[in-house]
């Protein structure tokens, strides 16, 4: 895995997933109380020993920028890296980043001098855990010039992808990305010759891509140099290369969730919580998943009921009751709360005691979620300040809306409370 360089797309500007991408780039959100997005791709290329790691950045890349320099640090007497690559502009190239090809494109002049064989491009905003060296010697022992990782999906689930035909090799033999209608029926395939049961086949009839791809070195910078047009990997690069170069479909048969809107992040979040095996488990001794130690004390929980739920560190939740939810980093909960099916993403920071007490004299609200408040089907990005006897319920049941003006949005029926957001005593959302 030496002859393996990595290349982690930081993603598009995540309008799916706003208003948790206003402050942040799409791979910093976080994930399961402590981590996030971007720890997954890179704690995947360490366990699989591939230790040159790129990630290209555009957007609101600050808190991304911060987390990666400050997590992931190699021995000097290593080769190994993560490096942010940030969009720029120079005389040649006045332009921002285009699209996943375009990004890799404007960095190909430093790529290109490293001495490996293949590059390896991964998204940065997946949940899976996967092998990357598994996928690299399946594309060697097939001498591919391109191999994709692929998964069976729904039908449902299929318009959001580029789906693919394969014949008996394993090669592609035709590609089409998000279709509709009477194409997305063209492109059904009888995915029991994967290795799927029947009744499998049967409920997962289409081959999706993961937009996880590995290319022969040479292969990418041939493609990228001439096809300048084209600016995108699933949409132009890897359909356009089928006919003359050998792309090949790799079946990854774990758990893998593109986490692009709020509710599969929220759905995702929650997930983990199940017991005793959640879908994707953060409790792998082989391959654990890393983030950058903070060395927070431990949660304190003071006649509290909790069940079903993720607590992160330096948590105090107090008297209050917390089901199926995941409380993040240094999250405060103060008494008679009731927590259910939420995701809290914790604080950035401490609020002293005295300043919160101080708080509530002047008529400020303090950090955390207040005393008697009720919060459900609901996420509340980091630093948010709930005050007393709020209730965030959505009790119209709405699906819909954008009141950045008032602190919150209501995505597919799930309240967001946004960053620094300051929600008033009594509010009813």
């Amino acid at each position: 895995m030496k002859r393996v360089l990595s290349i982690i797309l930081g993603g598009g500007a995540g309008t799916r997933l706003y208003p948790l991408t206003k402050f942040r780039a799409k791979p910093a959100v976080s994930l399961a109380g402590k981590y996030r997005l971007i720890d997954i791709p890179v704690s995947n290329c360490i366990n699989s020993e591939i230790h040159k790691i790129y990630v290209l950045t555009q957007f609101n890349s600050a808190s991304l920028n911060r987390h990666l320099s400050r997590t992931y640090q190699f021995s000097q007497f290593s080769e190994g890296f993560v490096e942010v690559l940030a969009a720029q502009q120079t005389p040649e190239s006045p332009s921002w980043f285009q699209g996943t090809a375009d990004a890799v494109r404007k960095y190909l002049w430093m790529l290109e001098a490293w001495d490996v064989d293949e590059f390896l491009i991964l998204s940065g905003d997946h949940l899976y855990r996967m092998d990357y060296s598994l996928f690299v010697e399946r594309h060697r022992s097939t001498n591919a010039d391109v191999t994709l990782s692929v998964v069976p999906v729904t039908e449902k689930a299929a318009t959001s992808f580029g789906l693919m035909k394969i014949d008996a090799t394993g090669r592609v033999v035709d590609f089409y990305e998000k279709p509709k209608g009477d194409a997305l029926k063209q492109m059904q395939v009888d995915t029991s010759t994967l290795g799927l049961t029947p009744e499998q086949a049967k409920e997962k009839p289409y081959i999706a891509s993961m937009g996880i791809y590995v290319f022969k070195k040479q292969v990418l910078i041939d493609l990228l140099r001439k096809n300048l047009d084209q600016t995108d990997f699933g949409k132009e690069i890897i359909p356009n290369s089928a006919q003359d170069y050998n792309v090949q479909a790799y079946l990854f048969d774990g758990y893998w969730e593109d986490i692009g809107t709020i509710e599969a992040f929220y759905e995702s979040n929650l997930a983990l919580t199940q017991q005793p095996q959640p879908a994707f488990s953060f409790y792998h001794e082989d391959a654990p998943i890393y983030t950058r130690s903070r060395y927070l004390p431990p949660s304190k929980l003071l006649d509290a009921h909790v069940t079903q739920s993720i607590i992160g560190d330096g948590c105090i939740l107090k008297k209050c009751r917390v089901s199926h939810s995941v409380i993040g980093l240094r999250q405060r909960v103060h008494q008679d709360c009731v927590i259910e099916d939420a995701l809290l993403m914790g604080a950035d920071y401490y609020e002293p005691m005295s300043e919160s007490s101080q708080h509530l004299t002047r008529g400020k609200i303090p950090m955390g979620i207040g005393e008697g408040s009720t919060v459900r089907k609901a996420i509340i990005d980091k630093n948010a300040r709930i005050g007393r006897n709020v209730q965030i319920v959505n009790k119209e049941g709405i699906e819909e809306a954008e009141r950045e003006d008032l602190g919150f949005y209501i995505r597919s029926g799930i309240v967001v409370i946004l960053k620094n957001a300051v929600i008033p005593d009594g509010m009813v959302i």
